[in-house]
């Protein structure tokens, strides 16, 4: 069997990204060429016109639609109502992500407004996790984001986040 194929199968059977090491593992080849799988497999898509490309995702790959299409595909998936973010969920997923790890004081203290629960349901929805505790008088937890956080945001890393200036209005 072509590896080409079976990389294509796997990740076309899989509902969640996976990494290159664990694909090479399974097909005994190496990270490399699985990686030259997917670019391979990308030209393929894009030359026939395929609905699809594998993107690297929160350190793995996955297979996706294109963004042409998500007017279409958003009508036939519904988005899972626990997954909806409030403007304060995504406020203090925001703080969380850039500023981590982060404590709850500096999320309240960038709000403006107490982050307690927020930060509770953003643990329940898996997208924020515990990952310490601050060298600070009382060690208060210390927050950041998850592997979900990543696969929710298209993002391969944290590095992919846009800049801070970027997000700025620009001045007048």
């Amino acid at each position: 069997m072509d590896v080409q194929t079976v990389v294509e199968a796997l990740l076309f059977a899989s509902d969640r990204p996976v990494p290159a090491s664990r694909i090479a593992q399974i097909v005994e080849a190496s990270a490399e060429s699985v990686r030259e799988c997917v670019e391979a497999l990308n030209r393929k898509y894009e030359q026939s016109g395929a609905a699809f490309r594998i993107e690297a995702i929160a350190r793995g790959y996955q297979m996706m639609t294109l963004p042409t299409f998500d007017r279409w595909v958003s009508q036939l998936v519904a988005v899972r109502r626990d997954m909806r973010l409030s403007p304060a969920a995504l406020e203090t997923l925001a703080v969380v992500a850039y500023k981590q790890p982060a404590m709850r004081a500096q999320v309240d203290s960038i709000r403006g407004v107490s982050s307690g629960e927020v930060l509770a349901r953003l643990r329940e929805m898996n997208l924020v996790k515990i990952v310490g505790r601050a060298e600070e008088l009382g060690r208060p937890l210390l927050y950041g984001t998850t592997t979900k956080f990543l696969e929710t945001f298209g993002l391969s890393s944290l590095k992919d986040l846009p800049s801070v200036e970027a997000l700025r209005p620009p001045q007048e």
